[in-house]
């Protein structure tokens, strides 16, 4: 890793710096208050779906300790915070009146972060979805995309303009593909027809929900965030290898893209997946639904991928890190196989490499020069000792924060228009099916005790941010 360049790189002048994390990974209190079950409470509770049997039921007990988690993010100094509001807490069927207990849980986390000059930045979608929604076809079924809009607009009614910035929907990819698709996340389907369909719902999903937000309240702040894919070929000279990047950018990024800022599907992803589905689910007036203003594009990014024409013989593997099941999520995708990049890596097995974090940063400034581009995820997960002394030495953490700053920077330098940069995650957490085994957190959680113990990446973060300039590490 680059650790040695560009210290001191300053920073735009109201560059927002902030923290972000998701209902599920850290509230816990899964059956209090009168939560509903969503589909990850069941998929957890589904004997080998999660690293030995975790699940978040108790996650960082962030329900009853709002207040402590509030304090350390003011000392952070951030600027803003990203949350996620649990669907089935708020209205737990998906459908009907609001659970006023749930909705005043996220009340008082929003008045308490504008008490302490936070920007609460609300996620309405961030993978929990109602388990009675499931139960009915989830997201490959078209009603569920209503459901969510008019979850949207009573959200938009109780919170109001104490929200900064609404985003609908935190990463489509992984609720469509992984969820439908390879199945190592809820609902844990293997049903590839049903992820496109689920592509499609939740992108309309987007647009309903954005509008709904807007008929309550004109001047909201819309925003969407999405995991950008970064597909390298293996042999650059091979056209094959290069069709094999074009294939997964259709899937990853393009699905995406092209639906939510250019109104249609791109028309070689309909084409590759043509033997999947025939999109008849696709509506006429669809894309007008979908495409609406936003004001700001999320961009999560943790890696690269190198891929290629599959040879018909090796095993294709799962070196993007969400292949390792019954399902493979690349869909339609044909004869495509990813192989390992070169190291480092994080505790996940993803390859550590900034230069992807300003070339997806760049590629949107690009093809979309107007639209205003926020990093509201990137980190790493590592293995942290604790010393004898309580402390948490994360060198490596520190360093991958480090460039992976530095490289929005370049960015910036390049002209992209980037407006901030969200650190995931505030604290450890429940990871999904990797359960407690993997931390990201820049505060160290004790699940056993709920102790929280700021790790030195969180001490070199609240520097940055409180000089606008990126510090040295100890490796610089």
């Amino acid at each position: 890793m680059n650790t040695t360049a560009n210290h001191g790189r300053e920073f735009p002048e109201g560059f927002t710096w902030g923290s972000a994390t998701a209902s599920y990974q850290i509230e816990g209190a899964a059956q209090e208050g009168g939560r509903g079950p969503s589909i990850w409470d069941t998929f957890s509770h589904t004997p080998g779906k999660t690293l030995n049997g975790d699940t978040g039921d108790m996650a960082c007990d962030h329900y009853h300790r709002w207040e402590e988690d509030l304090g350390h993010i003011a000392d952070l100094g951030l600027d803003a915070y990203r949350f996620s509001i649990a669907w089935p807490r708020v209205q737990p069927g998906g459908r009907g009146p609001l659970n006023p207990e749930g909705v005043s849980f996220y009340s008082r986390l929003v008045d308490g972060l504008l008490e302490r000059g936070v920007k609460p930045v609300a996620t309405l979608y961030h993978w929990d979805l109602p388990q009675e929604l499931e139960d009915a076809g989830g997201w490959p079924a078209r009603d569920t995309a209503y459901r969510f809009a008019e979850y949207a607009e009573l959200m938009a009614r109780e919170l109001g303009d104490r929200i900064d910035t609404w985003t609908t929907l935190n990463e489509p990819w992984c609720s469509a593909y992984l969820g439908y698709a390879s199945g190592v996340h809820a609902p844990g389907r293997t049903e590839p027809a049903a992820a496109l369909a689920a592509v499609h719902h939740l992108n309309l999903a987007h647009g309903l929900g954005g509008r709904a937000i807007r008929s309550v309240l004109p001047d909201a702040r819309v925003s969407i965030t999405l995991n950008f894919h970064v597909p390298r070929p293996v042999d650059p000279s091979s056209e094959a290898d290069h069709d094999a990047v074009r294939r997964v950018d259709a899937l990853a990024n393009r699905a995406f893209l092209g639906p939510l800022l250019d109104g249609a599907f791109p028309t070689d992803l309909l084409s590759d997946t043509e033997e999947v589905t025939d999109w008849s689910f696709v509506e006429d007036g669809d894309a007008g639904l979908i495409r609406i203003p936003i004001d700001v594009l999320g961009v999560n990014y943790y890696s690269t991928a190198l891929v290629r024409q599959w040879d018909g013989v090796s095993d294709r593997g799962a070196a993007d890190g969400h292949g390792d099941a019954a399902g493979s999520p690349w869909v339609g995708a044909g004869d495509i196989e990813f192989v390992r990049p070169p190291g480092p890596y994080t505790a996940m097995g993803w390859n550590i490499d900034p230069s992807g974090m300003t070339e997806v940063l760049m590629r949107l400034h690009r093809e979309h020069p107007e639209l205003p581009l926020m990093v509201t995820e990137n980190g790493a997960a590592f293995e942290d000792t604790v010393s004898e002394a309580g402390a948490v030495h994360d060198d490596r953490r520190v360093a991958y924060l480090h460039d992976h700053i530095d490289a929005v920077g370049a960015a910036v330098d390049g002209g992209a228009d980037v407006r901030g940069y969200f650190a995931w995650s505030l604290m450890d957490n429940f990871e999904w099916s990797y359960g407690y085994d993997r931390r990201f957190g820049i505060i160290r959680v004790d699940y056993k005790t709920g102790e929280r113990t700021w790790k030195d990446s969180a001490h070199w973060y609240r520097e940055l941010v409180a000089r606008n300039q990126l510090p040295a590490t100890d490796g610089g």
